[in-house]
């Protein structure tokens, strides 16, 4: 047994303490790499992907959809998971689904095939950030967590940021098998290395498993990001039948869910994290703020290529660089988190991020691709600045035995957040292109038309966005504090098994 009391004298060196520590946290980041790389790996290469097997846009999306509605529907188990079973078993175990569906997606002979391999991906991409955040508050103190964080967020940050680029890069040249084949090699090897030198960080407890949670959970989650993913790819207005009755499905099934949790002893999602006014707030902020993200990330790539008409590669690259200042401020921000706190990161973050949305607003379109990439960057250092740092200090705020139900719930709310501004936004961009087109003089030329409707659609979806991250700002103002340790802290024991 190792005790992580003993290397208080290399902490200055590394958050995460001693050797076997730092080993345990570079081969589990590693494997979270590859996963969420492969998020955003195929968002370029739907097109070859529907043409070589024969399949619409609304059918290949769901290789998209698909891999996100598993993510959501499994996210709220891995509490449970990570409480019922070791920590090595649960990594080998999403890292064996993860490589086995890459195997499957890449030796796909038709859709069914691939969309099976995307799903059992997904299997396994869902308990890869829950189990490597919660390693982290089990073996890092309170005072160098937004370090530790900071660290592991260079690669959670800059996956899905170079996913559409390199995806961008690899289809141009070579079959679409080759992103899935690229990848399979890695997987392979973090098995192997995770196999012979990953430690356990705690013991596993005889948790029981609710069966009835487990179905609630799925079909509320589930109901929900399905229904507003559907309105937000334009699967269907907000009258259809295959946006309401999912959402009012997962609506329903969420309140019987929550209800069961406040009268189970053994909850499968302890929802007592939220009596911590600092974890609420944080949640509340996270989801303001994904909400604004993933919106943004979906319509700065519809307005290059529809509008401005360049193509998905020069669209994909035009997100790389606030992808990069992205990965290079994950560090920086979690030093300053451990010095300052959270609230004055959020507080310029926030500022930036308004900054960024601003000038999206009021684009024109004779706005330059410099122009447009610059204010991408802009908005991505914002982010940098919020995330990390506001999930860290609310975590923070949580007693020891409550942090996989933390982490739990942030990884939902991100998924949720994602799913409804992504919903939202699109739904007033579509509004309000339509309004403006309706409108339309005749000093306004057809040819013209459709890209100034669009411009004019946006325009308020960002402004929308802009609400949004307001009211965000006045919670960091009036609200947000360097959180308190509740039930203890410190390092934990790391047990070899």
């Amino acid at each position: 047994m190792i005790l992580a009391s003993s290397v208080h004298k290399e902490a200055k060196q590394s958050a995460f303490g001693s050797k076997s520590n730092r080993l345990i946290v570079l081969v589990m980041v590693l494997g979270v790499f590859v996963a969420i790389l492969n998020e955003t790996l195929l968002n370029v290469a739907l097109t070859p992907i529907m043409a070589d097997l024969g399949v619409s846009p609304n059918t290949a999306q769901w290789l998209s959809t698909g891999y996100l509605l598993v993510i959501a529907v499994l996210i709220p188990a891995t509490a449970f998971l990570i409480q019922r079973f070791t920590t090595r078993g649960l990594f080998l175990t999403a890292m064996g689904l993860f490589t086995i569906g890459t195997l499957i997606a890449a030796l796909a002979s038709g859709f069914p095939m691939l969309f099976a391999g995307r799903i059992i991906q997904a299997s396994g991409t869902a308990l890869m950030f829950p189990l490597l955040t919660n390693v982290v508050f089990s073996l890092v103190p309170m005072s160098q967590r937004g370090a530790a964080m900071g660290t592991i967020g260079i690669v959670i940050t800059f996956a899905p940021a170079i996913g559409p680029t390199l995806s961008g890069l690899i289809v141009a040249h070579y079959s679409w098998r080759t992103l899935f084949y690229s990848v399979l090699p890695i997987a392979v090897f973090v098995i192997i290395f995770a196999f012979f030198r990953l430690k356990n960080v705690s013991e596993s407890s005889p948790t029981k498993v609710d069966p009835l949670s487990m179905v609630l959970s799925a079909l509320g989650f589930g109901g929900i990001v399905y229904g507003f993913s559907s309105a937000g790819e334009g699967h269907g207005d907000w009258t259809s039948t295959g946006v309401t009755i999912p959402i009012v499905i997962g609506g329903a099934a969420l309140i019987w869910f929550v209800l069961r949790q406040l009268t189970l002893k053994q909850p499968m999602l302890d929802l007592r994290a939220f009596k911590s006014f600092t974890f609420s707030l944080s949640v509340i902020i996270m989801l303001i703020v994904m909400m604004a993200m993933f919106s943004t990330m979906m319509l700065v790539p519809i307005f290059l290529q529809n509008a401005l008409h360049y193509s998905p590669l020069e669209a994909g690259l035009a997100l790389l660089p606030g992808g990069v200042i992205m990965g290079i401020m994950s560090p920086i921000t979690g030093r300053l988190f451990d010095r300052f706190g959270a609230r004055g990161l959020a507080l310029v973050g926030l500022l930036v991020l308004s900054g960024g949305l601003v000038g999206f607003a009021f684009m024109s379109l004779s706005v330059s691709y410099i122009t447009v990439t610059l204010l991408n960057t802009l908005f991505m250092l914002g982010i940098s600045m919020l995330m990390m740092p506001v999930m860290t200090n609310g975590l923070n705020g949580l007693a020891p035995a409550l942090y996989p139900h933390g982490t739990a719930i942030i990884g939902t709310i991100q998924q949720v957040g994602g799913a409804v501004g992504m919903a939202l936004l699109v739904t007033i961009m579509t509004t309000g292109a339509a309004d403006y087109a309706a409108n339309a003089g005749a000093s306004v030329a057809a040819a013209d038309l459709p890209a100034l409707s669009l411009a004019a659609g946006m325009r308020q979806s960002f402004l929308l966005a802009l609400g949004l991250v307001a009211i965000a700002l006045v919670l960091a103002l009036f609200f947000l504090k360097r959180a308190r340790p509740e039930g203890g802290g410190g390092m934990q024991q790391v047990h070899a098994h």
